[in-house]
């Protein structure tokens, strides 16, 4: 398996996860969103900070000493993470896994844009015509919406600023992605700690459903994170952004078929526009992977 496949493969498994994230923060029920968040850092730091003990890959600590400035990227993406996982955690806990989703729609087009303007990505013409079809999708269902899509734009620049900042760091997924939870970890740490001290707590008397819930933070939120980190580095953003459209077509389903969010049938217009800018997107990519066989046989 090439590079390039392997990165397919990670990018889609990350955001075949974050897909189904809904099912996970709908579980919780009314935890407060603070302390969810607050429950991620610190669960996932612990997993992580095992998983790096357990595999040695340790040299990011060394690039690190010889580059301190690193520490200021890191600190920018973990408070870019921390703005879309309050955004969009907070857009389930109010019903509104449908504008969440559309958030996700929007990121590619942020992630295709960030590419092209800072790393200097190129596009081929028939690339350029999925992403305009994208484009005129998301423009239909902010038209629809009536107002400035707030929630989606706000978790589509987040992630993508996210996604660029991982893009360009030159630390391997999970010693990034230590790094950031670390970094988080003082202020979750002080919450989780002052919280489970008053009543309000997620552990005081939530049971033993929800303290496995809040235990499993770690897993949920590192596993799609380390997948995402190892798939970005591998292949240009642009395709990174065309493929995360997996995950809000997920969250999407489960918005209409498990919450019962209403989907009218001119907001269907919209996603079905975007829906073939994806399927445009992967035949010409598939057409091309293709060619030098052909021309290989000829």
């Amino acid at each position: 398996m090439t590079e390039r496949s392997r990165g397919v493969l990670y990018a889609l498994t990350a955001y075949g996860l974050w897909g189904l994230m809904p099912l996970y923060v709908k579980a919780l029920g009314n935890v407060p969103l603070l302390q969810i968040i607050a429950h991620r850092v610190v669960w996932a730091s612990l997993l992580l900070a095992l998983l790096v003990l357990a595999t040695g890959r340790v040299a990011w600590l060394a690039l690190l000493r010889q580059q301190p400035r690193l520490l200021w990227t890191f600190a920018l993406s973990a408070a870019a993470l921390s703005v879309n996982w309050l955004m969009y955690i907070w857009a389930v806990g109010q019903g509104r896994v449908v504008d969440a989703s559309l958030g996700y729609f929007i990121n590619p087009l942020v992630s295709v844009v960030l590419g092209l303007v800072v790393l200097k990505e190129r596009l081929r013409p028939a690339q350029w015509a999925a992403v305009g079809v994208a484009a005129f999708g998301v423009a239909w269902l902010s038209l629809l919406a009536g107002e400035l899509p707030w929630i989606g734009l706000t978790v589509a620049a987040s992630f993508g600023v996210y996604g660029l900042l991982r893009k360009t760091a030159p630390i391997d997924a999970l010693g990034g992605l230590t790094l950031e939870t670390l970094l988080l970890l003082p202020v979750a740490l002080g919450y989780v700690l002052y919280s489970s001290f008053r009543s309000g707590g997620a552990f005081a008397g939530g049971g033993l459903n929800r303290t496995l819930l809040l235990l499993a933070a770690g897993p949920v939120t590192a596993l799609p994170l380390l997948a995402f980190g190892a798939g970005a580095r591998r292949i240009p953003l642009a395709l990174v952004g065309i493929l995360q459209y997996v995950s809000p077509t997920l969250q999407l389903l489960l918005g209409i078929l498990a919450f019962g969010e209403a989907l009218p049938a001119r907001k269907l217009a919209g996603f079905s526009l975007i829906w073939l800018a994806v399927l445009l997107y992967s035949i010409e990519s598939l057409a091309r992977r293709a060619r030098p066989a052909v021309d290989e046989r000829a």
